[in-house]
């Protein structure tokens, strides 16, 4: 049987270039790079040459990239860090309903702790409202934090716009790049961008490992305390190996961006017009046009998503039903509720995100199997409905 993972918004297999550079560190040169000796300058010198990289890939200096344990941690970090560091500013933060829930949590808790937060809206493509965010921003606003792409539906927000109101109003700009950042070229400089997270494993990456970016100037307070590490704002001794390893994939993502963007851009368009074809009452969720190369959100009408991953999954296909982080809840997906998708299609509502591996010969399985699944799942649904119908009478 066919084994075909498009799955890749959730995670992604660690690329081969990564794991060389990352080997080394993991055996020989294992040193703390905080000791003074050769070990330990051997360590410090990877890490500094892994900030490099990603500083060149995003458009900032080394002395704004700072190593997390992950996208969760630098979006924890920047909304605690950034609120608190400003807080003699003002006590309001902006943000939107389709966020990760590691920006939705961290907001609910600090509206806890006496800040008052503003979600936005979306349309039905699953844009930010630039007007609600003009209405909103106030002279105690000290923070907006905006996805720059949905990990869901895949839509691409107006980040430059966005940016420019913050510099205008003078107000802090963070985005969680997570999805973006090797699929989406820009530079934090030049849009005006002031505290950007990012993760290796979605990168071909490690997992275990991510930084955050704030630009020199904004003021955070520390994640932890303890040593000197990331001058002094994130104590504990460094992840030497992951450190190294999302180094290489931040500069591979973006030396191939070009190529895998078109690669994987023409893969989705060709899936979703087959798609859409031969399989009817079928809905793409999130912006035609303005989304992610590998991200393809489709509702499929008298059908349970969850039991088609199952279905598919079965054939050896693996998908999912939104957000890796949420797929144990029962609801539906909170980013689809706020596009105003019916809740019938909410439920209904499946993600292939392809990855730089994916295939024609791979797309035209899938389909054949997601035309059968489909259609097989309806029959049991029509069946059940009559078999309804029947005890009514």
């Amino acid at each position: 049987m066919n084994k075909i993972y498009l799955d890749n918004a959730a995670t992604t297999p660690l690329s081969s270039e990564v794991l060389n550079e990352m080997m080394p560190y993991l055996t020989g040169d294992f040193g703390n790079p905080n000791s003074l000796h050769s070990f330990g300058r051997t360590a410090k010198s990877a890490i500094e040459l892994a900030r490099e990289r990603i500083a060149r890939a995003i458009g900032c200096e080394p002395s704004e990239v700072y190593f997390t344990s992950g996208a969760t941690e630098s979006n924890n970090w920047a909304l605690n860090g950034i609120a608190k560091a400003n807080r003699h500013k003002g006590n309001h933060i902006i943000t939107s309903k389709i966020e990760h829930p590691s920006i939705l949590e961290t907001c609910k808790k600090l509206e806890r702790e006496g800040f008052r937060v503003t979600y936005l809206d979306v349309d039905e493509m699953g844009l930010v409202r630039i007007d609600q965010l003009l209405h909103y921003i106030g002279a105690d606003t000290i923070l907006i934090s905006i996805m720059s792409a949905n990990n869901e539906v895949g839509t691409i927000q107006n980040i430059q716009a966005i940016a420019n109101i913050a510099k205008e109003k003078n107000v802090i700009f963070h985005t969680d790049a997570t999805q973006a950042v090797g699929a989406v070229s820009f530079s934090v400089r030049e849009m005006g961008i002031d505290a950007m997270s990012i993760s290796g494993h979605k990168l071909n990456g490690p997992k275990g490992v991510g930084a955050l970016y704030v630009h020199d100037g904004v003021v955070i307070t520390p994640f932890m305390n303890g040593g000197e590490q990331e001058s002094g704002l994130r104590a504990g001794t460094s992840n030497v190996p992951g450190i190294v390893g999302l180094g290489k994939a931040v500069e591979i993502a973006t030396r191939d961006i070009m190529a895998n963007s078109k690669k994987v851009r023409e893969l989705r368009d060709y899936f979703i017009k087959k798609v859409v074809e031969l399989i009817p009452m079928t809905q793409l969720n999130g912006h035609p046009v303005q989304r992610l190369p590998n991200n393809i959100n489709l509702s499929f009408g008298m059908v349970e998503g969850e039991s088609l991953m199952y279905l598919l999954d079965l054939n050896g296909i693996a998908v999912s039903t939104g957000s890796a982080c949420s797929s144990g809840s029962v609801e539906n997906s909170h980013v689809l509720s706020a596009m105003g998708i019916a809740p019938d299609l909410a439920q209904g509502a499946v993600r292939f995100s392809l990855g730089r591996n994916t295939t024609k010969q791979d797309i035209e399985y899938v389909i054949e199997k997601l035309v059968e699944c489909v259609e097989k799942l309806r029959k049991i649904s029509a069946m059940s409905k009559s078999q309804v119908g029947k005890e009514d009478e």
